[in-house]
């Protein structure tokens, strides 16, 4: 087993007012820590679903696992071949490798913190996913980019089954 030992010599404060926050709902994306800041421990985000909205579509990483922890609401996690519903304090860690995809619940609102840890620098795919959103790049840009940000796109049928 291989130890990261993360390189940085002060905590990581992050205040919630000045925290970035990239989207608008139904979907908004608070960035709280990446890589560069916690000398890549992990990278963080709060991620906020309203009325059933879609957070991620299925994907993997090579050198990360993900963890999810449910604030608030209903959210809907694939895991692999499984989709598991997870509700207010339930976590659920997803190791490198394993496809995986999030959204709130069908009419439901989700709260979510994920960590990705070792961190990768997330920040700036986030603002990327926004210049998608807003029309200045399109979808297919991210295939440019996988990558970088060690996420890569799969099809999972039993994701784009569940009701």
């Amino acid at each position: 087993m291989s130890l990261l030992v993360p390189k940085f010599d002060e905590s990581v404060i992050v205040r919630d007012a000045e925290a970035e926050v990239v989207g608008r709902a139904p979907t908004t994306v608070k960035l709280l820590a990446d890589s560069s800041s916690t000398g890549g421990a992990l990278s963080t985000q709060r991620i906020t679903l309203s009325g059933g909205a879609d957070g991620a579509k299925p994907h993997w990483h090579d050198n990360s696992a993900e963890m999810f922890f449910l604030l608030d609401g209903a959210a809907e996690i694939l895991s692999g071949d499984q989709v598991v519903t997870a509700g207010p304090g339930d976590l659920i860690v997803v190791p490198p490798g394993l496809p995986h995809a999030f959204a709130a619940a069908p009419g439901a609102d989700a709260d979510l913190l994920i960590v990705i840890t070792p961190g990768v620098e997330r920040f700036e795919y986030f603002r990327h996913l926004q210049r998608i959103a807003l029309g200045e790049v399109g979808p297919e840009s991210l295939l440019a980019v996988q990558e970088l940000y060690d996420n890569h796109f799969t099809k999972s049928p039993v994701w784009d089954a569940r009701g």
